[in-house]
């Protein structure tokens, strides 16, 4: 249908409402008022599974929440977590990820405890929340304004860490807004995020394909959680994805006739998880892998040691810790890790290494940056945090940012801790969470920031493909548009 030619007036250059994590100079810039279109009609329904929608896809003129209700649903991993349906004219729907690594400094994810009922892991408590508090708090606002929808979330909340209303029920509703943001303004949620975000140019990002699963991913002997390959060298994200799966299944041919059968069973995002205890020997495979498919020089390596899962109590670092009482060979100190990731950047094609240390272990993070030219990640160490971001920014700890939706619990949230990250000349990866859902959120939330890089798991098990499907899609939908390559880390 053709546009009217009739504004509406543009609410999203109002200011964040006040809150301790939102009252900052460094407001979201506004979009241009957008045209009204006539309704969409009412039995749409725009979830996680969609395929990217077309500009030219009619919206509906109606852009205030009509109503909010959620459900407890099941993630990858067999346990429950929160679905959101908002209703505008369109039902939109989102579900909310959870972590099986997770930062202590994380925002709360509200579980009900009942250990009686799915081990205690229910989000009942959640689902209350939203259809009692929130949902009813926030009939009638603009879903074209994400900053004030969510900041009337977080005063309600009241909370530094989201504990009273919960961060997973808190986000369920901050996606699900978003995405009926982007249908009331008739354009793709990708666009809709670039806008909110103030993103100059749509970048298609390298994909970080986790391959090898260790840590508290897998049930091997493996201490460093993943081990990811990179396809610097594709000229599109399709070819990256095209390698990416090659690789894979090459490692798998691999990792059977080395290790037998049974070492092809996946870890929980998809990667496998062969019975060996050397990290090193996770690389070697890599690297054989990489070659065996043509694709040396073309495709980097990435490592997410997640090492505060095995940081002991005496400030050293266990690389045996999946198996107590042990003999202590493999404890190192800060010092002596340092040293092996060095000797593993000299060795292999390493451009990422993630959470080396623990979370609140800033000096060795400092020391190990200033001793190596690649991309440390901060995880566990900011958990996509602003005030955690500008520590690491003053202290030099990390050049990285892993973006985690479900970390600080909104989207508008999400948007400036990236913001904060680039201005700090940081690169920023956008991530998923060991326990997901169908949602693809995050594929149109890396378009939309630029933010060059996403990692979400090996291109096995629908969870994790549902996000690379859904980047396919974007890439076809905009045509002549950059992947970032061998700039992932400043696209």
């Amino acid at each position: 249908m053709a546009l009217t030619t009739q504004t509406q007036s543009n609410l999203l250059q109002k200011p964040f409402l006040p809150h301790p994590s939102l009252s900052r100079s460094s407001a979201f810039p506004a979009a241009a008022a957008l045209p009204s279109r006539k309704p969409c009609p009412a039995s749409s329904i725009k979830c996680s599974v969609t395929a990217a929608p077309s500009v030219a896809v009619t919206a509906s003129k109606e852009c205030k929440v009509k109503s909010v209700k959620a459900r407890q649903i099941i993630d990858s991993r067999g346990n429950p977590t929160v679905e959101v349906d908002l209703i505008t004219d369109n039902l939109y729907r989102s579900a909310v990820p959870s972590g099986a690594s997770t930062g202590i400094y994380e925002a709360l994810e509200l579980r009900d405890g009942d250990k009686s009922v799915y081990g205690g892991k229910g989000v009942l408590f959640a689902v209350k929340k939203i259809n009692e508090v929130l949902g009813p708090k926030l009939i009638g606002i603009d879903v074209r304004n994400q900053a004030d929808v969510d900041g009337v979330m977080l005063e309600i909340d009241g909370t530094p860490n989201k504990s009273k209303m919960g961060a997973n029920a808190i986000l369920g509703v901050s996606l699900s807004v978003c995405r009926a943001g982007a249908g009331a303004k008739g354009m793709p949620l990708y666009k809709h995020i670039q806008e909110l975000s103030g993103t100059k140019e749509l970048v298609m990002p390298v994909p970080a394909f986790n391959v090898i699963n260790g840590g508290s991913h897998a049930g091997n002997n493996l201490a460093m959680q993943e081990f990811m390959i990179l396809p610097v060298g594709a000229s599109s994200f399709a070819e990256a994805l095209r390698m990416g799966s090659e690789v894979y299944h090459i490692l798998k041919g691999i990792i059977k006739a080395k290790y037998g059968q049974d070492a092809c069973n996946v870890g929980d995002e998809g990667g496998f998880a062969p019975n060996v205890q050397d990290n090193r020997e996770g690389l070697v495979l890599l690297m054989d892998a990489i070659e065996k498919a043509g694709y040396t020089g073309k495709i980097k390596i990435g490592m997410d040691v997640a090492a505060s899962e095995f940081y002991t109590k005496d400030g050293k670092y266990d690389l045996n810790f999946k198996k107590q009482p042990n003999d202590g060979a493999h404890v190192r100190s800060a010092q002596s890790l340092g040293e092996l990731y060095k000797e593993f950047v000299k060795d292999f094609p390493i451009v990422s290494i993630e959470d080396p240390f623990d979370q609140d272990e800033w000096s060795s993070w400092a020391l190990l940056r200033s001793s190596v030219d690649i991309q440390l990640v901060g995880d566990d160490l900011l958990v996509t945090n602003p005030k955690r971001i500008a520590e690491g920014i003053q202290k030099k700890a990390c050049n990285a940012l892993l973006l985690k939706v479900n970390q600080i619990g909104t989207v508008t949230e999400s948007i400036q801790a990236a913001l904060d990250s680039k201005a700090a000349g940081w690169g920023v990866m956008v991530s998923h969470r060991s326990g997901e859902t169908e949602d693809n959120f995050i594929a149109d939330l890396s378009v939309g920031l630029a933010s060059g890089q996403i990692k979400t798991g090996a291109p096995c098990r629908s969870e994790r493909l549902a996000k690379y499907n859904q980047l396919l899609r974007i890439e076809e939908e905009l045509g002549n548009v950059r992947y970032a390559g061998e700039t992932f880390r400043s696209p």
